[in-house]
Parts: structure tokens; C-alpha cells; sequence
């Protein structure tokens, strides 16, 4: 189990989960909520370093105060510097995966002195994956009408358990290359709750301008970044065009892969992580 942290910070006191040895990683998601089971993609970081896992704002047991601020990335990022700054660290390694890749995106953007480097995989530097056919959230994709269909049934609170759960099973079942992957992975502690105000926030209010390309090329940032070959919610093109603009990253494709390489190539994703940290 994960040690439950809370924060006080300048911006609102926030909900850590705590695990590991060595320097200091944050990882989070755009729209998650953790609890003390972890999470399957930050844990495999705990072989190398003390992971933070973050319930960003509204998520958890941390603020939810939008008074003065909301859940757009640049104050998600400013959210995750006073987080930084309350535990003292000078500097830190931030990982994220997805919508989490592209919070690092935005993080290497805004504040590079504050960065080791990130890890970040799974991602898009802009909006254009949704009019990529290859994205299950582009209207000309197969799954598309199912995935809107499974979006607002997690979104609508009175949704039965039993639904909610067989809706998440199918989605994540879109987004893996190799199907028998799915009950291993569910057999594992793991946390990761689609917070909705948080997924409406982004859909509605920042995708539509999304596009970090113009700002890539000038940040310092070194960057790791990974995607699996076949990922049906972010084509590896998009994570291969960060990469490519972006002057310290590097790319690693896993081929045998869809949305989560850490789970359908563990072995091979531990490997690559080990190497960041040399």
C-alpha cells in the first residue's frame, strides 16, 4: 500500500500517496483520482525513486477550490510547483502517461529548472488525434460512438457499479494490443478514477486550442518519451512529433503495444525506465 501524504502548499493543501526509495518523481494523470493502491504506471518508478503520486485539484481529498483557480494544465502545473516547493525539493523528475504525457509536456514548457526530466508516453501535443482515423476519440474510428457512449455513462453519477465497471473493462479493452493482458492487469492493486468535471474541463474548455508544437522547440527539458506502436487513443505518430520537437528527448516504441506499454511489455518497460535513470 501507498502512505497518504497531505500538503499543505500556497495554492491548497493536496492529497499525496507516497511510495519507493531514492530522488523524487511526481506522477499523476490529467483526470484521475488515486487512492492507497497505487497506481500500475507510477509503481513500476518505485524500484528507482520516492514516487508522488498527486490527486490534483478536485480530486481526492485535495482542494477543490477554483475561486481563484481551475483545472486547465498551466494551473495544474503551477498546482504541482507549490507541491514541490512545500516538500523542498530543488528539483524533480515528473512522469506521466496519456493526458499525463501531456501535462509534462506542459510542465518541461513552463518550468525546466524544475525538472530532472520527464518521462511521458502515450501522448499528443496537440489536438489533431482527434481527427487522426487511428484514435478511438476521432468521429471516423470503428469504437468512436462506443467510447462517447462509455464516456457519458462514467460521467452520469447515477450510473450502476455493475455498468460502470463493464463500461471501464471495455475501454481499456480498446487499448490494449494483446486482449489476455486484461485480467493480469486488473488482478493487480491499482487506482486511477475517471474524475469528470476534470475530463469536461479538458474536452470542452482546452483541447479545442490544444497545440504545445509551437513551444516544444525551445524547451531545455530533457524528455523521454514512449509510446506503444499500435495505441488506439494517441497514435505513435503523435508521441514520435513530440519527440522529434523537442531538443533533448528521445523516443522508445513498443511494439507489441497499444495505449499501455508498462503493462503489455512490463519486462521491456522496466528496462527502459532503468535506463533513465543512469
Amino acid at each position: 500500500m501507498w502512505e497518504q501524504c497531505l500538503i499543505k502548499t500556497v495554492r491548497g493543501t493536496f492529497e499525496v500517496f507516497k511510495k519507493g526509495n531514492g530522488q523524487p518523481v511526481c506522477v499523476t494523470h490529467l483526470y484521475s483520482e488515486y487512492n492507497a493502491n497505487g497506481n500500475l504506471f507510477a509503481d513500476a518508478f518505485t524500484a528507482h525513486a520516492t514516487v508522488y503520486l498527486v490527486n490534483l485539484r478536485g480530486c481526492g481529498n485535495s482542494t477543490d477550490d477554483l475561486s481563484t483557480f481551475n483545472y486547465s494544465m498551466a494551473h495544474t502545473v503551477d498546482d504541482l510547483e507549490a507541491i514541490r516547493l512545500a516538500l523542498g525539493f530543488e528539483k524533480w523528475i515528473f512522469a506521466g502517461h496519456s493526458t499525463g504525457g501531456m501535462l509534462a509536456l506542459k510542465y518541461a514548457i513552463m518550468y525546466p529548472n524544475s525538472l530532472v526530466h520527464i518521462v511521458a508516453g502515450g501522448l499528443c501535443a496537440s489536438s489533431d488525434y482527434m481527427r487522426h482515423s487511428g484514435s478511438i476519440y476521432c468521429t471516423d474510428n470503428p469504437n468512436n460512438q462506443r467510447i462517447k457512449e462509455i464516456l457519458a455513462m462514467l460521467g452520469n453519477p447515477e450510473s450502476p457499479l455493475e455498468e460502470r465497471r463493464a463500461g471501464s473493462k471495455e475501454w481499456s479493452l480498446m487499448s490494449l494490443h494483446h486482449k489476455e493482458s486484461y485480467d493480469p492487469m486488473i488482478s493487480r492493486p491499482n487506482s486511477g478514477k475517471t474524475m469528470s468535471k476534470r475530463l469536461d474541463y479538458f474536452s470542452y474548455k482546452e483541447l479545442p486550442t490544444y497545440d504545445l508544437r509551437p513551444e516544444l522547440s525551445h524547451t531545455t527539458t530533457i524528455a523521454y518519451i514512449y509510446c506503444g506502436l499500435h495505441d488506439a487513443q494517441c497514435p505513435h505518430e503523435f508521441s514520435a512529433e513530440a519527440a522529434e520537437l523537442m531538443p533533448n528527448a528521445t523516443l522508445q516504441t513498443f511494439d507489441e503495444s497499444n495505449h499501455f506499454p508498462f503493462i503489455e511489455e512490463e519486462e521491456a518497460f522496466v528496462q527502459f525506465l532503468a535506463g533513465t535513470f543512469n
